[in-house]
């Protein structure tokens, strides 16, 4: 694949892109894919953890100075002129240092190159997702007992957390979202100090991470019985959620799958209340290809994994989001987070 791109080498950046191509879990390296062989580079703080984390197919090379000193030298050595580079995972401050270090090199730049890979998952990676989904499960039956009238936004979240790790995970896989009340409008929320009371609808969007491996769920919590607005906006959200789930499928672009929810939210008046993607892919990082957008044409394949979680907000009322995890199977599309959906009453 790399001679299609009309380079000798391709320079990997991104560290969750390495850790893709090699098992390493660090955050400080660089690595070199030719299309014989591949490398990494790494400092002497992550050298025992390279040896140890890396099986086979990559040799580790010990950086004694500066990362691209060491890769101009690395080049000379192979050989190799036309390198390719992640230029999205690439700092202004490094691409310089890129360029004035190998000037004698023809450096290209390359975009989504690993990140196109990494969308179709293997058996083992859905299996770590499934995983990291059931903590998620775990955590939000756990947490469900814990809300009542008084208690903070941030100490929910901080209770996620630990839950998490008590289940299991190493961590979280995005900052935990408690938002109430009004809050909920906004679809990334910070928790607050602000104490929950009656009549709040509670958004909870938490995902955990399980062996490097990212989930992802939403679910909608009211406080009191629910008045006719927040039932009716829950039912349209859920209806628009459970339209798309059904014609998820190996073939359909992402755009698509889009339009039939956000149709069943805009026939209803709430075009201007759903105001971001459908959804994204979901792996080593919480947000990855593909991106399940508006216009977007990119087409949905058996082993990717990606969220489905529609939404409609409006300030001061507060917003609803359900958000599923789904993997598409050669058998289907499995749900992977099993936490029911109905509006749950406190």
């Amino acid at each position: 694949m790399i001679s299609k791109r009309g380079i000798e080498a391709l320079l990997i950046l991104n560290p969750q892109n390495i850790r893709y191509l090699s098992n390493f879990s660090g955050s400080v390296a660089l690595m070199l894919v030719t299309m014989k062989d591949s490398l990494l580079l790494v400092d002497f703080c992550y050298l025992e953890q390279a040896r140890h984390e890396v099986k086979g197919g990559s040799d580790i090379k010990l950086v004694e100075s500066n990362f691209f000193d060491e890769l101009r030298l690395t080049l000379d050595g192979l050989n190799l002129k036309r390198v390719g580079f992640e230029s999205e995972h690439l700092t202004y401050d490094k691409y310089v240092n890129l360029y004035e270090n190998l000037k004698d090199f023809k450096l290209m730049p390359t975009r989504g190159f690993v990140e196109i890979l990494r969308s179709i998952k293997d058996k083992e990676e859905i299996e770590k997702i499934s995983k990291a989904a059931h903590i998620s499960d775990q955590v939000f039956k756990e947490v469900f007992g814990l809300i009542k009238p008084g208690i903070a936004e941030v100490e929910i979240a901080t209770e996620i957390e630990y839950l998490m790790r008590k289940f299991g995970a190493e961590k979280a896989s995005f900052e935990t979202i408690v938002a109430s009340g009004s809050n909920s409008a906004m679809p990334h929320a910070r928790p607050t100090e602000r104490k929950l009371k009656k009549g709040d609808l509670v958004k909870i969007d938490l995902g955990a991470v399980y062996k490097g491996y990212c989930s992802d769920m939403t679910r909608m919590i009211v406080l009191g019985q629910p008045d006719r607005e927040k039932q009716k906006i829950y039912n349209l959200v859920l209806s628009a959620q459970e339209a798309a789930l059904s014609e998820a499928r190996s073939g359909i672009s992402c755009g698509e799958l889009d339009g039939i929810a956000r149709k069943i939210i805009a026939d209803e008046g709430y075009s201007d209340n759903f105001g971001h993607n459908l959804g994204h892919g979901v792996g080593l990082e919480a947000h990855e290809y593909p991106t399940l957008g508006p216009n977007c044409d990119d087409l949905l394949k058996n082993g990717m994994v990606f969220t489905v979680e529609p939404g409609i907000y409006f300030k001061d009322f507060g917003g609803v989001r359900i958000e599923d995890l789904v993997v598409l199977q050669d058998d289907g599309l499995e749900v992977l987070t099993k936490s029911p959906k109905e509006l749950m009453v406190l």
